[in-house]
């Protein structure tokens, strides 16, 4: 038996849906499963965030999804650790394919969201971005700069996606174009504190852009507009 997360589903001919799988050791998977009838069926356990037990058969990339059992309650996700849980789902589908077997993101994903299950932080999406990012083989070290140089806690880095971090003279007049050794330190230690986030997630979404591409997060979308609504709502004096 297999174990893993689904990360996205849609309809497939009658009764059946194509399920976007993490499972554990094998990274992405993609499969049919049979909903079954109403009394048997597993459309119920069949979502995102819910731990699943299952066999998955066949020869091909599009495998059958098999005797799918729950294998634990679903992890429970409510408001931003909701929206940040279907952002990493999408993250996950739009940056692996099943030719990438990822092997090592199912700890990092179950563990990020037990995680922010318990108390949400920012660092935590960096975190597993960081991870993604180290499995695709696209994030640059932490530690050298590209000319072989230690970096230092104390220096200004300008990113090259073909690179690397390159030492700057950081002036106020050009802090919008680099990074900080002391942000890119506590990242790599996984320690950020509360004045690297907005650093951070800017730095990851440049590393992330040219996989992700052009194409707007849907994630992202609903979690802009879930937050404009709220926004609108006068509390009552």
């Amino acid at each position: 038996m297999e174990r893993g997360y689904v990360l996205h589903t849609r309809p497939f001919r009658e009764s059946s849906v194509l399920v976007n799988l993490l499972v554990d050791g094998k990274g992405r998977v993609d499969a049919v499963a049979r909903l079954g009838s109403s009394k048997n069926s597993i459309r119920s356990i069949v979502q995102p965030f819910q731990p699943l037990i299952f066999q998955l058969q066949g020869k091909s990339d599009l495998k059958n999804l098999k005797q799918v059992e729950a294998a634990s309650p679903a992890v429970p996700l409510t408001g931003n650790c909701l929206y940040s849980g279907l952002y990493l789902n999408e993250l996950l589908i739009r940056c692996l394919t099943v030719q990438h077997s990822a092997e090592e993101l199912f700890f990092n994903y179950h563990q990020t969201l037990i995680a922010m299950a318990k108390e949400f932080n920012q660092s935590q999406l960096r975190y597993f971005e960081l991870a993604l990012l180290q499995e695709l083989g696209t994030m640059p070290s932490l530690e050298f700069d590209p000319s072989g140089a230690e970096m230092t806690a104390s220096g200004f880095y300008r990113l090259e996606l073909e690179h690397g971090f390159m030492p700057v003279i950081a002036t106020q007049y050009n802090q919008h174009k680099f990074f900080t050794g002391e942000m890119l330190f506590a990242l790599k230690k996984q320690a950020l504190a509360a004045e690297h986030l907005v650093e951070a997630k800017k730095l990851m979404r440049q590393l992330l852009a040219p996989t992700l591409g052009d194409k707007p997060l849907h994630s992202r979308s609903l979690f802009i507009k879930k937050n404009a609504s709220s926004a609108k709502v006068t509390p009552r004096s």
